[in-house]
């Protein structure tokens, strides 16, 4: 796996995908007295994005920096925004926190937190990032294959897929794994992270999704139209079991990632199957 996520850390998918996610976990534990979650790739859970590879794509710069620069931005972003300046110090700086130190952050007594990596130099990382957690552990382990063997053991569970779809097989063996939770722990929630190129594959990976459950939630990023399938021109979350008031958060920081970050043609849609 050749995959790096410092190259992409803080870019305007991240502030989508973890506003959505911190947002989703908070109902998730207002209903239910434990949460378990499991992150299929969790990478180094967290950056520096003034390191080589943040500074050679630049995407911090039209994603977190821009976010942190607003006067405007919306409730949803605020856990997210108040973890980055923690992780500063309360300072400004370049330190921007994965999904693993986001939900190791919120996890409560009785959550569980099981970060998987399969590179062996990122999960070093991410053991080191996650040590002053005692309810979050890190597996240098497929995630995929984690999350259908554990899922349903020590409170309601919540997965978190983010895979970097180096492999052809990545959207096939989502719509499988979320199948294998579902049988394990019936009243899971997912949260699966996509690029969005071409609407060709995105519709594809929807009707797959469908073929497992009817309980679908959708929110759909673009930044631009789909003109070049070469680039990510979008991004979108799609949930299982979400709580009802997961579609304004996710309509909320997609209105205004669309509208801010965004070019003309970019637009936000949320909605459910």
């Amino acid at each position: 796996m050749n995959y790096r996520h410092a190259f992409h850390a803080g870019n305007f998918a991240d502030l989508h995908k973890h506003a959505i996610v911190l947002a989703m976990l908070s109902t998730l534990q207002a209903e239910s007295d434990a949460v378990s979650v499991i992150d299929t790739h969790a990478g180094a859970g967290g950056y520096d994005l003034s390191g080589e590879m943040s500074r050679r794509s630049g995407e911090a710069q039209a994603g977190i920096f821009r976010l942190k620069a607003a006067d405007d931005a919306p409730a949803v972003f605020g856990p997210l925004l108040k973890a980055v300046a923690d992780m500063n110090g309360g300072q400004e700086g370049d330190l921007y926190p994965g999904s693993p130190l986001l939900t190791a952050r919120a996890l409560r007594k009785a959550d569980r937190y099981a970060g998987c990596e399969l590179r062996p130099d990122d999960a070093a990382l991410l053991r080191k990032t996650l040590a002053p957690y005692a309810n979050a552990q890190a597996l240098e382990a497929d995630g995929f294959v984690t999350a259908a063997q554990q899922a349903g053991k020590g409170g309601r569970a919540f997965v978190v897929i983010d895979p970097p779809f180096e492999r052809p097989d990545d959207y096939q063996r989502i719509a499988e794994t979320t199948r294998a939770v579902l049988k394990r722990a019936p009243d899971a929630a997912l949260a699966i992270w996509l690029p969005i190129k071409d609407l060709e594959t995105f519709d594809a990976f929807l009707r797959m999704m469908e073929s497992v459950t009817g309980d679908l939630l959708v929110a759909e990023l673009r930044l631009r139209p789909l003109t070049d399938p070469m680039k990510m021109n979008g991004c979108a979350m799609v949930m299982v079991g979400a709580p009802a008031s997961v579609d304004e958060a996710a309509a909320q920081a997609g209105d205004w990632l669309a509208a801010r970050l965004g070019e003309k043609g970019g637009r936000s849609r949320v909605w459910r199957t």
